[in-house]
């Protein structure tokens, strides 16, 4: 990849943890990407402070209350503003809507998500409650690529946490989002290096 830094476009939809992670990382000069907007489905969240704190444009596109597939819209109006913000990669941070459209026709191949379980196991939500109620031994997180599945696009990288013995669903998330901040920094520098390749399901590290 030329000089130029990866301009990062984040969605997020709660307090913004994994955003404050890649913001912090883009103020280091050697650091390939840059935090170009925030936008949210949630007016409340937290992200959006932290934007104002990192001197990030931050959007509020309003969505009705609840989780699920993000309105067509909705998605429309968030890819243009990425657009207009000349994103180069879209990344998911917590963001708690699935994406159909607009979003995946303009940014398809572009477009990654952090996830706190070790995927194929526990797609969807409250992955560290279902982890737990499983009884599995070790959990962790998983860099992906968003397609138009469900926590199934191709991995980019994972980072494995123990399941300790006395671990409920907060002790164990928390753990695990110590791991996802350096993963989601990683995956995006590489991104941004031009160094993924995506082979079928596997993601080559070049």
């Amino acid at each position: 990849m030329s000089d130029k830094k990866c301009n990062v476009g984040v969605l997020a939809s709660g307090r913004g943890s994994n955003f404050q992670a890649i913001c912090e990382a883009c103020r280091r000069e050697e650091y390939p990407a840059r935090a170009a907007c925030l936008v949210t489905d949630n007016p409340e969240a937290g992200a959006l402070r932290i934007a104002a704190d990192y001197g990030v444009p931050g959007f509020v596109v309003p969505v009705a209350v609840g989780k699920g597939r993000l309105p067509g819209e909705a998605e429309e109006e968030m890819a243009r503003i990425c657009v207009e913000h000349r994103v180069d990669l879209v990344a998911l941070a917590g963001f708690m809507r699935i994406l159909k459209g607009p979003l995946l026709d303009r940014f398809g191949g572009r477009i990654i998500n952090i996830h706190p379980a070790l995927l194929p196991s526990f797609p969807g939500l409250h992955s560290s409650r279902q982890a737990v109620d499983y009884g599995v031994k070790v959990s962790g997180c998983t860099v992906h690529f968003v397609d138009r599945t469900i926590d199934g696009g191709a991995i980019i990288l994972q980072s494995a946490v123990p399941v300790l013995d006395d671990d409920d669903e907060g002790t164990l998330i928390n753990r695990i989002h110590v791991e996802e901040h350096k993963s989601y920094v990683r995956a995006i520098e590489l991104f941004a290096q031009g160094r993924l390749k995506i082979e079928g399901r596997r993601v080559k590290i070049l």
